[in-house]
């Protein structure tokens, strides 16, 4: 091989560096946990902007990977820790030219400050933005009613956001608990694909017990709530992270944001 072939193929390895926006940040989702509460986030990113033409939207870039290990048996259980795979999913966004990440994930939040120790990139905070949220727009609420898996409720995430505000946070009872992780995690709940039914049923149930027992406000705290549950639903307000998270994203990237609106049709749950 000439030495003017082996120069060029030394070239031809070189990774070419990801191109930029010259406008926007680029925003680096870490998906899959599960896959439609990442494709509910994307969007919530695309119908909380406000665009007239494509290129008014901002960048995204995902990396959906759905065998990172399931959160909540790491936690209660010992089971396989998901960090390795979390890091390998944030490196490879990096790479691809993330400016920064969010998790569409909220029990996955309870390994975000390991994941985010000495990495560059900052990761936006589902849970830090919707208790700043509640503090800012909502601060008559003191009693709010989580929906969230037992991960995220053994890990206190929630707690140790809002308790420090005076919140308190009512979790569902043992059974009720029970009967929520079935919805979410069975065979056919809602990370199953079902969202009619009685996966909806059952989060509707204890989210009406929640209110029963006090709760000013009802918080979807796991991702897939959202999809079976909506604020037309409740008697109080409905704060979805997902939603919250998403706004501060448009706004990090340095898009515009689009007033309020419904939940679009086709995230919108069913008729039971």
């Amino acid at each position: 091989m000439s030495p003017k072939d082996k120069q060029a193929r030394r070239h031809a390895r070189k990774p070419r560096k990801p191109e930029r926006s010259p406008f926007f940040k680029t925003l680096g989702v870490l998906g899959g946990m599960g896959p439609e509460a990442t494709a509910y986030f994307l969007d919530l990113i695309v119908g909380n902007t406000a665009a007239a033409k494509d290129q008014e939207h901002v960048p995204v870039i995902v990396y959906s990977l759905p065998q990172i290990p399931h959160r909540t048996d790491a936690i209660l259980h010992g089971g396989r820790s998901p960090l390795p795979m979390m890091k390998h999913g944030a490196d490879i966004l990096a790479r691809a030219g993330a400016d920064f990440l969010i998790m569409p994930c909220l029990t996955a939040h309870h390994f975000l400050p390991k994941l985010a120790a000495g990495r560059p990139i900052p990761f936006v905070d589902l849970i830090a933005e919707a208790a700043a949220e509640i503090r800012a727009r909502r601060p008559h609420i003191r009693r709010i009613g989580l929906l969230a898996t037992a991960g995220t409720i053994e890990s206190r995430l929630f707690h140790e956001a809002l308790e420090p505000s005076g919140t308190t946070v009512l979790t569902p009872s043992k059974k009720d608990m029970k009967r929520l992780m079935s919805a979410i995690y069975g065979k056919q709940g809602i990370k199953s694909g079902v969202t009619t039914g009685r996966p909806r049923q059952t989060v509707l149930a204890v989210a009406a017990a929640l209110v029963r027992r006090g709760a000013q406000a009802i918080v979807a705290g796991c991702t897939e709530i959202p999809l079976v549950l909506q604020a037309r639903d409740l008697p109080v307000p409905f704060i979805d992270p997902m939603r919250v998270g998403a706004r501060a994203c448009v706004l990090k990237a340095g898009g515009a944001l689009r007033p309020a609106r419904r939940p679009s049709s086709r995230n919108a749950p069913r008729s039971c």
